[in-house]
């Protein structure tokens, strides 16, 4: 174990977080996220016991966000959810207010999918949450 390292953070992604360059993406997504398969050219990590928002605040912590692009990127309900409360991007905003400015891009289900398949790396938790997945693009660390 390390010092000041949040236990939801496994070697393996510390590991990962460290290999990662400036503009690459990693998707930390919901349980219901097809992660196997959509990361199944990427690096896919399992972190069950977590959820979304512990996970984001612990990764955002060590890792920097894109201040020369978009840094942050949300699924976007379908059209047959378009009423429904979505109550974790409000935390999410929270969380994302100590690291950046930026407001969040909404992605159409489909693109968020094939912008994850290109991620560097997808960490599926067990968030429960419905549309709780979010994509970070990797900044410089000044």
């Amino acid at each position: 174990m390390l010092k000041g390292i949040k236990r939801c953070i496994s070697p393996e992604l510390l590991y990962v977080l460290d290999k990662m360059g400036h503009g690459d993406e990693i998707v930390i997504s919901d349980g219901n996220f097809p992660g196997e398969s959509i990361g199944k050219d990427n690096i896919v990590i399992r972190s069950d016991g977590t959820g979304v928002p512990e996970l984001l605040s612990a990764v955002l912590e060590l890792m920097p966000l894109d201040t020369y692009a978009d840094p942050v990127y949300l699924m976007d309900k379908t059209a047959s959810d378009k009423d429904l409360e979505i109550p974790i991007w409000d935390e999410y905003r929270k969380i994302l207010a100590d690291h950046t400015d930026a407001e969040p891009i909404f992605l159409e289900r489909q693109a968020f999918y094939d912008r994850a398949k290109k991620a560097y790396a997808v960490v599926v938790t067990g968030e429960g949450a419905i549309y709780a997945n979010i994509l970070l693009k990797k900044g410089v660390v000044k």
